[in-house]
């Protein structure tokens, strides 16, 4: 009964047939040996008794060359530089201080001259006071000075 009811299920069941699909045809060109990139040649030895080793010929790892060290370290070249622009503007500064002293004493000059030439206008109006070009005479020694104040 087992095998009747097994055979009834197989019936029952909706079975799926998968058909492969076929691949286009493949025109076949001039096969050539072509050695892998990066796979070295196939050598053979032949050996004084005659018999042939064939194999790979083996690279040994060489170590990369060191890179040549610069003769000058780049850290004292930037100390090199800094002390040259270092002294470009030591330089500067110099010539701005003295400059700002030429300036402070070009001023100096002008304020004496200024109060030179102010001072004469000053003591030619008061020394040609007494000679009249038709304006107000104003003697000033008959005025009376008394305890710092002026009397006229």
């Amino acid at each position: 009964m087992s095998s009747e009811n097994t055979a009834h299920r197989l019936t029952e069941q909706a079975v799926t047939i998968h058909q492969p699909t076929p691949l286009a045809p493949y025109s076949a060109g001039p096969v050539v040996p072509v050695q892998p990139a990066g796979m070295p040649s196939v050598t053979s030895i032949v050996l004084p008794d005659g018999r042939v080793i064939t194999g790979y010929a083996i690279d040994h790892n060489r170590p990369e060359p060191l890179a040549a060290k610069p003769l000058v370290s780049r850290t004292a070249v930037n100390i090199a530089l800094g002390g040259i622009g270092f002294a470009a503007v030591c330089g500067g500064l110099v010539l701005l201080t003295t400059f700002i002293a030429a300036l402070a004493a070009l001023v100096q000059q002008l304020i004496i001259l200024a109060a030179v030439i102010f001072g004469g206008w000053i003591a030619v109006q008061v020394l040609t006071a007494g000679q009249s070009k038709g304006g107000t005479t104003v003697n000033i020694r008959k005025a009376v000075f008394k305890r710092n104040h002026f009397q006229g």
